[in-house]
């Protein structure tokens, strides 16, 4: 399988006005190279929401996206604080976003149920005090 295409994009701590801009070049990138829409589309709600828990819970990461002629493949890394509970981070609605956070109308609970739920492989290990790693592939076949 020949690799189509590989970038890593740096995502930094609290940096709300430029959130989402990460997901939105990996869509119109997956749009360029001909991706079927409805892997676009997952892509597109898992890599924001990545992007935003980025934004939102680390100290900073970064976003790598592989994309082949078979799948698309996502995996992020980020600094601190790591995920104490990954059992009760994974339950809809749980968020350790502060009020500030929410009052922007960010952290209501869903962005790693809602990963899950899009990749067709899904992989998270954390690490409290180091930081938290998340895999996430998606077919196009």
């Amino acid at each position: 399988m020949n690799e189509l295409l590989h970038e890593v994009y740096p995502v930094e701590k609290g940096a709300f006005e430029t959130a989402g801009e990460v997901s939105g070049t990996i869509k119109r990138m997956l749009r360029k190279l001909g991706v079927p829409s409805q892997v676009i589309r997952r892509v597109s709600v898992a890599s924001y929401e990545v992007e935003l828990n980025l934004v939102i819970h680390s100290l900073g990461g970064q976003m790598e996206i592989t994309i082949e002629p078979e799948s698309v493949t996502l995996d992020v890394a980020d600094r601190g604080p790591g995920i104490p509970d990954l059992d009760l981070a994974m339950q809809e609605g749980w968020s350790t976003a502060s009020d500030e956070v929410r009052t922007l109308g960010f952290g209501a609970g869903m962005g790693l149920p809602n990963m899950k739920r899009n990749a067709d492989e899904f992989d998270i290990r954390s690490q409290v005090g180091v930081g938290t790693n998340i895999h996430m592939k998606f077919f196009c076949v």
